[in-house]
């Protein structure tokens, strides 16, 4: 939209705004459904399987942006909540396929519901229809950023 190489003060201010709203608020999002005793890296290992027919660990870690062996530990702790289980590849038996569980599934949709909840709940707590409107158009702004 600009042939200026650097980006307006408003842009800067804009952003500065976003990235840190956005941590905070993710964090109060991710906290609200912290009743249980899952990291928030289990959490985010759980929600990647959900989209997967199973991965290898060195997938997940890529994936992840973590060390192989702290992947391991990750799944080993998945594992032994019974959230996770490994197979092994049915194109090559050296490797492990490690996929959700029932109860995985269930407990990431139960936190996703509760994550929803608390957000909604505050939504209509602590703002006018306006508001929320306007966010909802913000988003779409936001929304364009996010495509190439």
């Amino acid at each position: 939209m600009s042939d200026n190489p650097h980006p307006s003060p408003s842009a800067v201010q804009a952003s500065l705004a976003i990235r840190a709203t956005v941590s905070r608020l993710r964090r109060r999002i991710l906290n609200a459904s912290a009743v249980d005793d899952l990291t928030l890296g289990q959490t985010s290992v759980l929600a990647r399987l959900s989209g997967e027919g199973g991965i290898t660990a060195s997938e997940l870690a890529s994936a992840e942006g973590v060390r192989h062996q702290s992947m391991t530990a990750t799944v080993v702790g998945l594992a032994a909540r019974g959230l996770v289980a490994r197979r092994p590849d049915p194109a090559d038996g050296r490797r492990q396929l490690i996929e959700l569980t029932v109860d995985g599934r269930r407990r990431l949709e139960e936190g996703r519901k509760v994550r929803t909840e608390w957000l909604a709940e505050r939504l209509q707590d602590r703002c006018t229809e306006e508001e929320r409107q306007a966010v909802i158009a913000a988003l779409a702004v936001l929304e364009r950023l996010t495509h190439d």
